[in-house]
């Protein structure tokens, strides 16, 4: 493992370490809770209308949310990588590796953009115009919508976090394994919601 550089007040590598990850996993638990909450929601909603519920689920496009769902897996590998190159001393790689997880996650939002347009385009938005009659299937779509642009915006503080890592300098991208791997728990924690919300979405009811 490489020296570490220190930042103010941290007087020892071990130190400074355990703070990172302490507050990380703080900041992690805090977001479980809120996305907790978000998945009662959907539970009690469905157990409530199962069948309105279902038929809002199903027009969900699943090709979109497939592709998205690749990328971001796709993304959590490289970005494993990447820190895995800032401890091992491979600055080359792990800063590819971290322009890939940048790639990766604006494809990401791409895709969510095409989807949304086409969601837009058949007014599936809780409203008058809202196309299903189905008692239950507009709660579904309350719950796509809040959920994917929370989401969106979580990926999207990720990409200006893991955009940080290639503005440090490269000679001392090493000694800043403790910023690696602080990014690493953020954005394996986006992945990881998406791999909750990816089959509530769009494999319910199908």
């Amino acid at each position: 493992m490489s020296d570490t550089a220190l930042n103010a007040p941290w007087a020892t590598a071990d130190r400074q370490r355990v703070a990172t990850q302490f507050g990380m996993w703080a900041f992690l638990a805090t977001e479980t809770l809120f996305f907790g909450a978000i998945f009662l929601f959907y539970a009690v909603a469905r157990w409530s209308h199962p069948a309105g519920f279902l038929a809002g689920a199903r027009e969900a496009d699943a090709w979109f949310g497939s592709a998205n769902t690749i990328v971001l897996l796709t993304s959590s590998l490289t970005m494993a990588i990447a820190e895995r190159g800032v401890r091992a001393g491979l600055v080359a790689l792990a800063r590819a590796m971290y322009a890939l997880t940048i790639a990766l996650g604006l494809c990401f939002l791409t895709i969510k953009g095409f989807e949304y347009a086409k969601d837009i385009s058949e007014h599936l938005i809780p409203g008058r115009r809202f196309p299903l009659a189905e008692t239950g299937a507009s709660a579904f779509w309350a719950f796509y919508w809040t959920v994917t642009v929370v989401h969106a915006i979580h990926l999207t503080i990720g990409l200006g976090i893991v955009a940080r890592m290639l503005l440090i300098p490269r000679d001392r991208l090493a000694a800043r394994w403790t910023t690696a791997e602080g990014t690493a728990l953020y954005w394996h924690l986006v992945d990881v919601v998406w791999v909750f919300l990816y089959p509530l979405l769009y494999l319910a009811g199908r």
